[in-house]
């Protein structure tokens, strides 16, 4: 399928918006990278915590994050997750025994925001078997409920197996009398006991900061072995300059997408890194077709400048770049305005990187094939002419010859 036929379109006369727009964005970039003191990485390069609480209704995120302002330095993030609406919270602390309190501290502000602290009930969908079993003991036996602790441990283990069954998070307690072992009487003790907060913390990771640093580096050095990698494939393919060419552009893509990563204050994290990854292969495909192009045409127009057979080549892989670039930024846009919080990331260096890597394949990769020749061109005209040594005459060659005699 090809959309443009028979282009002729001067690339690289408009090259210069496009190389200024580069040194723009790449400064800006920079400039944000050193105030900010480096780019903001997530909880998997610099060590923490994340703690998912899960919510029976969507929260306003913003009343998230107000009912523990001041209490932990956290952040979070939405997501979007079947019938139950998520939160991720980060929290920088490096220890496991830090982690406790931290939840602690979690579970205690967002119950004083959403939940029923100040009735002194147990909150069921955060609380453990043992502690289902101690606050029900003595007033089931001041009811007239006759269990032992074997049974009163089982009554507890079956409660948190149905809330386990229901995603960690039950509604409200009239939901127990489907819980075997909950009878009437059983179910009244525990609308006195107990209450459901609309929130669970349904999971926790931990980081280390050793194991941040150490994803950090693997991290960097992926990219760089990338890079050179792909630097001495082209070079063996074709030449040295389109090797430094199509490394320099690649380079040029992701300095411009991280430095965007910094002004919009998003984090960096694995998920980011992947991205970065399929971009450098991504814009290197699409240098690589066009170089290639224009290896053939070499050889077709030998006698036309370079400029010209790179516009050339441009044009005719024009309708290639578009469908391709094209249909990868629409499925990129989309996972960026729909794919959640999780994606958001992920999606926002692809929209960036297909946008900033198509372009650099013409306008920035290119470009340097043409520097390259102006400068050899240059520096042969340098080069001194070679002083010219004036003939030796036959005659004059013969009267020496004489004279020897």
């Amino acid at each position: 399928m090809e959309l443009f036929k028979n282009t002729n379109y001067d690339f690289l006369g408009k090259k210069w918006p496009f190389i200024g727009l580069s040194l723009v964005l790449s400064v800006a970039g920079i400039i944000s990278l050193i105030a900010k003191g480096g780019p903001r990485y997530g909880i998997d390069f610099k060590g923490g915590a994340l703690v998912r609480v899960r919510f029976a209704q969507r929260p306003p995120v913003e009343r998230v994050r107000a009912a523990l302002a001041g209490k932990l330095p956290v952040d979070v993030q939405e997501i979007t997750n079947g019938a139950y609406p998520e939160d991720m919270v980060g929290t920088d602390v490096q220890n496991d025994q830090a982690l406790d309190q931290a939840i602690k501290v979690i579970v205690t502000s967002l119950d004083q925001s959403f939940g029923q602290p100040s009735s002194g009930k147990l909150d069921i969908n955060n609380s453990g078997i043992t502690a289902i079993a101690d606050r029900l003991r003595d007033p089931l036996q001041r009811a007239g409920v006759s269990m032992n602790d074997q049974q009163i441990a089982q009554l507890s283990s079956s409660i948190m197996d149905y809330v386990k069954s229901h995603g960690g998070l039950v509604r409200n307690i009239d939901e127990m009398r489907n819980v075997p072992g909950v009878t009437p009487q059983v179910l009244n003790v525990m609308k006195q006991e107990c209450y459901a907060a609309p929130f669970t913390i349904l999971g926790r990771e931990m980081v280390g900061p050793k194991v941040g640093a150490d994803l950090q580096h693997k991290a960097l050095m992926a990219v760089l072995y990338a890079l050179g990698g792909m630097l001495v494939y082209i070079a063996f393919r074709f030449e040295w300059i389109y090797g430094v060419a199509a490394v320099v552009a690649v380079f040029h893509d992701t300095i411009i997408t991280i430095g965007l990563f910094s002004i919009f204050g998003k984090e960096i994290s694995l998920t980011v890194v992947a991205a970065l990854l399929t971009l450098v292969g991504y814009s290197m495909n699409d240098t690589i077709v066009v170089f290639d192009r224009i290896r053939e045409n070499l050889k077709i127009l030998r006698r036309e400048p370079l400029e010209s057979v790179i516009n050339k080549s441009v044009n005719q892989t024009l309708s290639r770049t578009v469908l391709t670039s094209g249909l990868t930024l629409l499925t990129a846009l989309a996972l960026f305005l729909f794919g959640g919080t999780v994606l958001n990331g992920f999606s926002f260096a692809l929209v960036c990187g297909i946008i900033v890597g198509t372009y650099s394949s013409i306008f920035v990769a290119s470009p340097i094939l043409i520097f390259w020749q102006d400068f050899i061109e240059s520096r042969k005209k340098r080069k001194p002419a070679p002083v010219p040594v004036a003939p030796v005459r036959e005659s004059n060659v013969r009267r020496g010859a004489a004279k020897v005699k």
